[in-house]
């Protein structure tokens, strides 16, 4: 059907049109606002992921050679600017562009954070604070929908940029601010981490690693599938509206955090290579409760369920998954946090669409990509990382 702004009114998430931008039923899209094709729009998506592969994998290894709080302030203002780029685009092409430097800044500001906190802990209270990190990275994506979807309620595509802008404005008075510098002095680390090739090669040849990065970029995979593919099944196969459905992820969101404290606080007894080896069995089971529900075509119940166990395991997941990728990098952190974080765009975005080349966005494809990415993953854990072989976590 054709909605009154002249595009495809077909829903794909809380908020969201065709063109997976932001609308009202009022208010238009970027497609009709711009006069574009809906292809001119998508290829703004391309930009944003292009901007957050470049931008994790040149401000990170940056961050290591130049310091913390310099690249992390002109990431934040990046974003800043770009997200006014986009809210007072004339043209397609200037969103284009925005969307990159959006892209490019926001993933340089999440790689510094982390190679901060990399830079400020270790141990035990490494694993709470990745934690803690891993709780706000999983909530966003789960969260963002329902709050872009109340802001068009008031607001344009437009404002919801605008809205953007000014809160990344907020995060950089308070790094200005509050933010010290925290990589230790040049002459503090060692000389194998003097150039960036030097750190780039001594994270690549650390086997756990490799194991965990590609643990980890399996599990964001499924992560990023299951949030392009569940508005179908819940709103489009189960009948869902976009109400119930936001809150739903509001449930999931909860057993996320939930999980994510839960992994930190086991972290104290048990190693984080064996808790990921378990979590992962949880996740195949949770894929093969999909596949099983979408071939009797199950109802809502049974799905939500399955959903709701998915989602918390890959929050449980997470912060083993960024203890193993940092706690033997502290001088290479963000050269670390560059690599795992590029690999998950790359990966996330090749593996998101196959459910649509599986026969549709349906449970069953859904977890058949969940349990073809777990399988990825243990393979990877038991094979590259080896938990017998990863040194016991220093608990104090």
């Amino acid at each position: 059907m054709v909605a009154r702004g002249g595009c495809e009114d077909k829903r794909v998430g809380p908020g969201t049109c065709a063109t997976s931008f932001p609308r009202g039923a009022d208010r238009g899209c970027v497609q009709h606002d711009l006069s574009v094709t809906q292809g001119a729009v998508q290829l703004t998506l391309t930009a944003t992921a292009i901007g957050m592969g470049v931008g994790q994998l040149l401000v990170g290894p940056m961050s290591d050679a130049f310091g913390r709080r310099r690249p992390l302030l002109i990431a934040t203002a990046l974003h800043v600017l770009s997200s006014i780029a986009v809210a007072a685009a004339p043209t397609v092409a200037v969103v284009t562009l925005a969307r990159f430097g959006q892209g490019l800044g926001a993933a340089a500001s999440a790689v510094v954070a982390v190679a901060m906190v990399r830079d400020l802990f270790g141990g035990y209270r490494l694993v709470r604070m990745l934690a803690r990190i891993g709780l706000i990275s999983g909530l966003a994506p789960i969260i963002a929908p329902v709050i872009g979807s109340q802001l068009l309620l008031v607001v344009s595509w437009r404002g919801v940029f605008a809205a953007l802008a000014a809160y990344g404005l907020v995060i950089l008075v308070v790094c200005v601010l509050a933010v010290p510098e925290t990589l230790a002095a040049r002459n503090e680390r060692a000389p194998e981490n003097a150039t960036s090739l030097s750190r780039l090669r001594a994270v690549l040849r650390d086997r756990v690693f490799v194991g965990a990065a590609i643990t980890g970029s399996m599990i964001f995979a499924t992560v990023v599938t299951y949030l392009s593919t569940s508005p179908f099944v819940f709103q489009s196969d189960l009948g869902l509206t976009p109400q119930e459905f936001g809150a739903l992820f509001a449930v999931n969101a909860v057993g996320l955090l939930f999980a994510a404290q839960l992994s930190a606080r086991l972290m104290r007894f048990l190693e984080p290579a064996w808790m990921l080896g378990a979590a992962l069995a949880v996740l195949l089971v949770s894929g093969s409760a999909l596949v099983i529900l979408g071939v009797s075509h199950a109802g809502f119940p049974g799905i939500a369920a399955a959903s709701f166990v998915f989602v918390s395991t890959t929050g449980f997941a997470n912060p083993c998954v960024g203890v193993l990728t940092l706690k033997d990098h502290h001088g290479r952190a963000g050269t670390a946090a560059a690599i795992t974080g590029f690999a998950n765009s790359v990966i996330g975005g090749l593996i998101s669409p196959l459910p649509g080349v599986l026969g549709g966005a349906t449970a069953l494809s859904l977890g058949v990509v969940v349990c073809a990415g777990a399988v990825v993953a243990l393979l990877a854990l038991f094979l590259v990382l080896h938990p017998r072989r990863v040194p016991k976590l220093d608990r104090t």
